[in-house]
């Protein structure tokens, strides 16, 4: 596929993933009472966090989060929209599982493209695809004193990586990266939205007391 088009694409899932995990950012500083400031702090961590630990790793310095004033404002303008509308936002079903379920899948994806995009196998394309994923939600229960959703919810990091892989897999049949891009992340969306709701978890440990 052509290189530019594999750009355009990567932009287009990057900044998608940017808005709904920085309006994830945002819903939980609201859900916590910060200010308008810490909002937007917890709404660019949670959209950049993950980009910019893909980005380190495999050498795309500096990371496009700082680097691309689109990133910037598309989590800034989030985290705004969350201050200002948050009543009508908070209507929604869990917006910041929603909106997190919604950034998982699409940075799971736009992380694996550009690891592929870049000449890393396909293993390490679906462990960047994970960390790309993970990355924003960790900041942004670490900042608000919560136990990072990774490590106590349902199918959490296994969703991220199904969506990664679904990329992993397209790139070595060859197959046209939009497409691919749009089913690992619906892949990986549903499986944590029904996570959610049907209870789907690993195994946990048990304390015997």
């Amino acid at each position: 596929m052509d290189g530019h088009l594999v750009d355009e694409i990567l932009l287009v899932v990057d900044l998608a993933g940017t808005f709904v995990f920085a309006l994830s950012g945002a819903m939980a500083g609201v859900k916590h009472r910060l200010d308008l400031f810490g909002i937007l702090v917890l709404s660019f961590a949670a959209a950049t966090a993950g980009g910019i630990a893909r980005d380190v790793l495999i050498g795309a310095l500096p990371p496009a989060a700082i680097s691309d004033w689109r990133y910037v404002v598309t989590s800034l303008l989030a985290g705004l929209l969350a201050f200002g509308w948050h009543p009508s936002i908070s209507r929604l079903w869990s917006p910041v599982l929603i909106f997190d379920a919604a950034g998982l899948g699409l940075f799971a994806v736009s992380g694996a493209l550009k690891a592929l995009d870049f000449g890393l196998s396909p293993v390490a394309a679906v462990l960047l695809g994970g960390l790309t994923g993970i990355g924003g939600g960790i900041v942004r229960d670490v900042l608000v004193a919560e136990i990072p959703t990774v490590l106590r919810a349902e199918l959490y990091a296994i969703a991220a990586l199904a969506g990664a892989s679904l990329v992993a897999i397209g790139g070595l049949l060859h197959l046209p990266a939009a497409p691919v891009a749009v089913v690992g992340a619906a892949v990986c969306f549903g499986l944590r939205l029904g996570a959610i709701w049907r209870g789907w978890q690993l195994p946990s440990a048990r304390r015997r007391d």
